[in-house]
């Protein structure tokens, strides 16, 4: 072989070095075709061992995953967009997103956190939004209920969901509009017998024991999710320890006429000087819930994320990672949480600060953390009882279910020492 061919050989060598595959970019801004499967293909990834890292606020919050063909097949098998990148331009996003001048960070995502959801066995007539979107972004979770909280189950996860649910027990304060329907009767007779099964008179003490537990997980580094009825029935019950709260037609004597002034707000996580609503008949448990008193309706009802620093904020960053700033809102037995009422330690994410609702707030619990998001479902804005579930394959893009998969991965991220 003579010297020139041994030089074009070479040449040829070198040029294909410097642009071999060296990392897949799954970007999230508005030319991703699937956002919700993109979190999917990410946890996948993590799971997977591969080198994965968060690019907070590049393009939409982008997902850099070191090259491998698994990955870039998953990614064609799921509909998810991507790019392939050469070592030179992955050094050139680097070296942007690594500028102090530019409000963007990276972040190591090193464990895919294991996966519960609070749900009860039995059917009930409405979703849950975070089952779906786990469902639809093939993300394995576990569904616990109350018997193996109290048998401390809790322990083999890392993250935590609680949806339409009611820790004060009261059954949702369905009992005016659904006493006599099946399911309602049938969650009755659940509940009541998990409770004697489990050694408790009452329903409400056994979900006071529950949400205690609950509590216990968080402060011990667990991250707890919460949504609709599942964020401020929990502060509720918290309170209202050692109180009755409940009148006779759930727990079969009347509520302490006094509770109000009983309550103990250094108990709750989120929320502080509410009044209870003990009227059986409304399906308000408390002024937290502004669902019966705002003048919003579904074509001026949004919300705004706030934009956070990324690189000295990282939790409120990756939470509010979007290819939409402005949220479309969506009601539920929770809809939106007063703002007055939210503690002043507790970092409000998103809101509607003409009408003064916090829609999405995240706060700590001694070494955990927490996540409150108003509303039922985001792409159902008026879901009722006995409504279908939401298809998410018409909404891959959906900027509200965007949020819950944000919570999903943020246990994920590589832990920092805190700057001071």
């Amino acid at each position: 072989m003579t010297p020139k061919r041994i030089l074009v050989l070479f040449f040829v060598l070198c040029c294909s070095l410097m642009v071999r595959a060296s990392a897949i970019l799954i970007y999230m801004d508005e030319d991703q075709k699937n956002h919700l499967k993109a979190y999917g293909i990410t946890y996948w990834s993590i799971k997977q061992q591969a080198d994965v890292s968060w690019l907070l606020n590049y393009r939409g919050g982008s997902f850099l995953i070191k090259y491998n063909k698994a990955v870039e097949d998953e990614c064609k098998v799921r509909g998810v967009s991507y790019q392939v990148l050469p070592d030179g331009k992955v050094t050139a996003i680097l070296n942007e997103i690594s500028d102090p001048q530019v409000n963007m960070e990276m972040v190591k995502l090193e464990k895919a956190p294991k996966i519960a959801v609070y749900s009860p066995k039995s059917k009930l007539p409405w979703d849950d939004a975070v089952t779906l979107v786990l469902t639809y972004a093939e993300i394995p979770y576990d569904v616990v209920y109350d018997d193996e909280v109290l048998k401390d189950k809790l322990t083999g996860y890392d993250w935590l969901h609680m949806h339409h649910e009611d820790f004060t027990g009261q059954y949702g304060r369905f009992w005016s509009a659904f006493r006599n329907a099946t399911w309602y009767r049938e969650d009755v007779k659940n509940q009541e017998a998990a409770a004697k099964r489990n050694g408790f008179k009452k329903v409400s003490e056994m979900k006071l024991a529950v949400a205690k537990r609950i509590k216990e997980f968080c402060a011990g580094g667990g991250f707890l999710f919460a949504m609709c009825s599942g964020t401020d029935s929990f502060d509720i019950a918290l309170s209202a320890e050692g109180l009755d709260i409940c009148e006779s037609m759930f727990d079969g004597d009347a509520a302490d006429p006094q509770a109000q002034a009983k309550l103990n707000f250094n108990q709750t996580f989120a929320f502080k000087d509410f009044q209870l609503d003990l009227n059986p008949a409304n399906y308000e448990f408390s002024d937290i819930d502004v669902t019966q008193t705002r003048s919003l309706n579904q074509s001026n009802d949004y919300f705004t994320l706030f934009d956070f620093s990324a690189k000295w904020d990282l939790v409120p960053t990756m939470l509010t990672q979007n290819h939409d700033k402005v949220i479309k809102g969506f009601m539920g037995q929770t809809t939106a949480f007063r703002k007055r009422l939210v503690k002043p330690g507790v970092t409000v994410l998103g809101e509607n600060k003409g009408a003064e609702e916090v829609r999405y707030l995240n706060g700590e619990i001694g070494k955990g953390q927490f996540t409150f998001y108003g509303g039922h479902d985001p792409e159902d804005y008026q879901h009722a009882v006995g409504d279908p579930p939401t298809d998410l394959n018409l909404h891959p893009n959906s900027p509200g279910y965007r949020l819950i998969l944000n919570n999903v991965l943020f246990p994920a991220a590589k832990k920092r020492p805190q700057k001071t």
